[in-house]
């Protein structure tokens, strides 16, 4: 099963109609990718950004939402990895709400451009970085057959 993360609904997240304000959910996306390097890379999220001097600033986002979250919530945010090209890598997202059964609340995707943090010099995606997330993918496709 690929990674996820379980993040609560805060009241900060919510809007006027009771419900998850939409540009939480692009911050849900980042909250679980970045517990996945963390569970699944191996490293801080901190540490990419400050000692391995790598930022993944968004280049394309898209989203669909399918089910309204409340207050006190829980999703459950999947992260997968679509893509790895040449300086570049494609996220997928996906996030459940238990209701008895699982129920999709969002899915979404984001393309991210490897750059050097100090600089902002865009840059190939690191050999350690292609590794691990080309062993996810393998993983992750694995278990899906």
């Amino acid at each position: 099963m690929p990674f996820r993360a379980s993040i609560r609904v805060c009241f900060s997240d919510i809007d006027n109609a009771g419900i998850v304000y939409y540009p939480r959910f692009v911050h849900y996306f980042h909250l679980a990718l970045e517990e996945f390097f963390a569970a699944e890379m191996g490293i801080d999220y901190a540490d990419v950004l400050h000692k391995r001097n790598l930022s993944l600033p968004t280049v394309h986002l898209e989203s669909d939402f399918r089910l309204r979250l409340r207050y006190g919530d829980r999703i459950s945010m999947e992260v997968r990895v679509i893509d790895i090209g040449k300086s570049s890598i494609t996220w997928g997202y996906r996030g459940y709400r238990r209701n008895g059964e699982e129920e999709i609340v969002v899915e979404g995707q984001n393309v991210t451009v490897c750059v050097k943090t100090d600089t902002f010099e865009k840059i190939e995606v690191p050999g350690w970085l292609r590794q691990g997330l080309t062993t996810y993918m393998e993983r992750f496709n694995t278990s899906q057959t």
